[in-house]
């Protein structure tokens, strides 16, 4: 991949026109993610859904415009974009709409105030840990690489353009067949053995209970897995940055090892989860108090309360965190129902679970997109090439989320009662309520033990680099056999071009995938909005 070189000052979100542009693009970003949202169910690929605004922009034959040519200014409007789309549909108005359907609108408004701030939180994380041998910028998030490819396309033209071009229309044309082909996409890009895993979970969800009769989501094998991979994932970061930390203490030649070093290391990365959890733990307390949850709790049970729920978004982020870079595919809600659920079994009331899955969900959709738009800016930016340029970069992209962030939260606090009082809700949060109004029981404990045994044991044996277990989790919690068929023939037509034209065929296939995934996202964002009129 053939990333721009570029050693002057990086340009600011705080410029006049970046500025102005930046807000007016994060009011279109939300209207577009709660709009899909409420009415498909989904969002859009807010990465290259901003690629693509930001392109047009710098397309408009306007004096005032001209420094959009500049493709480090489109990657801020790219961002800003994103961060609004993803900001203000997962993270702020799923949330609020639980208590909505719990007839408890008393809640909305800390529950809101609690999903802005875990969003914040969640987004400083992965600002400050961005870069580290636990998320490396050449880890794969393959939105980003899509989204980077759509702009260098922009920039440069030439080959690049073409094989982008052929791809989207590829993506494109077997998107609105069907076939997911952001999916086919990914797995030109990703690690082989970790989409086998996601392909596998994918082919067991939808072929078990046809084989054997079994519903494997109604036993909660895929959330049991979860479990079990989610804690030796935690453990693998941890002996991550351990070992960071013995290198630099060691005097370990940092030119010799991966370029993912140069920006963070071992202390700045724990201090930056040790600083999330407390932020967290102080926003459960908070919540719990503002809300009333805390009268229906005693102050051990309190206590309890906001470490588990503090406990439960940081550990969500990163698992939601390793799968989007691994995979393109984070199952977020996902584990938020797996915390809600565990919350139950502690025997938590009505009140605080609901507190805890809003809270849990309003975490991880950062870690996802907000990865997939740095990643963009890291390739933009020479991939590392330039240690100070990329900082500066990365801090600008960080304020850019935050102004998406600013904005989409006064769009949603403004306008959600309307979407509600339309019965225009999230599906998620249906689900959610229902769980709760289910309550536990001790087959459900038992079966979250059994499997979590099996799910631990493949993300020990295929290693922090792989994530084989979160990948096989993610895969098992999603009905989707086409996704699972499309990435087996993807993967096998990947190991034979490789074979057959060896690393000469990677770069062709990394521009030729993006293709594939913005393509996939641009006929999928079309179709969403065709059925949201």
């Amino acid at each position: 991949m053939e990333p721009t070189q570029n050693r002057e000052v990086h340009p600011t979100l705080f410029e006049p026109v970046t500025l102005t542009l930046g807000t007016l693009m994060a009011v279109l970003g939300a209207i577009i993610g709660i709009q899909l949202l409420t009415r498909v169910g989904v969002t859009p690929n807010s990465s290259v859904i901003g690629a693509m605004i930001a392109l047009s922009l710098a397309r408009i034959p306007l004096a005032i415009l001209r420094g959009m040519g500049n493709v480090h200014r489109q990657n801020l409007i790219q961002t800003v974009t994103s961060g609004a789309t993803f900001g203000g549909a997962n993270a702020l108005l799923l949330p609020i709409g639980i208590p909505w359907l719990m007839g408890r609108t008393d809640l909305i408004a800390p529950m809101f105030a609690g999903a802005c701030l875990a969003l914040v939180i969640d987004a400083t994380i992965l600002y400050r840990v961005f870069d580290s041998k636990t998320f490396p910028a050449t880890g794969l998030w393959p939105s980003g690489v899509a989204t980077s490819e759509v702009l260098l396309a922009g920039d440069k033209g030439g080959d690049r353009a073409k094989l982008l071009v052929v791809g989207g229309m590829a993506g494109g044309t077997g998107q609105f067949l069907g076939i997911p082909m952001d999916v086919f996409g990914v797995c030109w890009i990703g690690n082989a053995w970790a989409l086998a895993m996601l392909a596998i979970g994918l082919l067991l969800r939808a072929y078990v209970p046809e084989v054997t009769g079994l519903d494997l989501n109604s036993m909660y094998v895929p959330h049991g897995i979860m479990i079990g991979a989610g804690i030796i994932a935690l453990g693998q970061m941890a002996w991550a940055m351990r070992e960071t930390s013995r290198d630099k203490i060691s005097g370990a030649n940092l030119s010799d090892l991966d370029s993912q070093y140069r920006t963070v290391l071992g202390k700045p990365f724990g201090r930056a989860i040790g600083a999330g959890f407390a932020a967290y733990l102080i926003t459960a307390v908070l919540i719990a108090g503002v809300s009333g949850a805390i009268s229906e709790m005693s102050p051990a049970m309190l206590l309890g309360f906001a470490v588990f729920a503090a406990g439960a978004a940081l550990t969500s982020e990163l698992v939601v965190g390793l799968a989007a870079m691994h995979s393109g595919w984070f199952p977020a809600f996902a584990t938020a129902l797996l915390f809600l659920v565990i919350g139950m079994l502690l025997g938590f009331p009505e009140t605080p679970l609901a507190i805890l899955v809003g809270f849990t969900a309003a975490t991880g959709p950062a870690f996802a997109d907000m990865g997939y738009d740095l990643k963009a800016g890291w390739i933009l930016r020479g991939s590392g090439s330039d240690p100070d340029f990329e900082k500066a970069g990365r801090r600008n992209q960080y304020f850019a989320e935050l102004l998406g962030f600013l904005v989409a939260g006064l769009f949603v606090w403004f306008s959600w009662e309307q979407y509600f009082s339309a019965d225009l809700i999230p599906p998620y949060d249906r689900v959610a309520v229902s769980t709760i109004a289910a309550g536990s029981s001790p087959t459900l404990a038992r079966s979250l033990l059994i499997w979590a045994i099996p799910g631990a044991l493949v993300q020990f044996l295929g290693g922090a680099s792989r994530q084989m277990g979160i990948l096989l989790a993610t895969g098992l919690l999603i009905l989707n056999p086409v996704a699972g068929w499309t990435a087996v023939i993807a993967l096998i037509l990947r190991a034979a071009i490789q074979r057959r034209f060896g690393d000469a065929a990677q770069s062709h296939m990394y521009v030729t995938a993006g293709g594939f995934i913005a393509g996939s996202a641009l006929v999928g964002f079309g179709s969403g909005v065709w059925k949201a009129r």
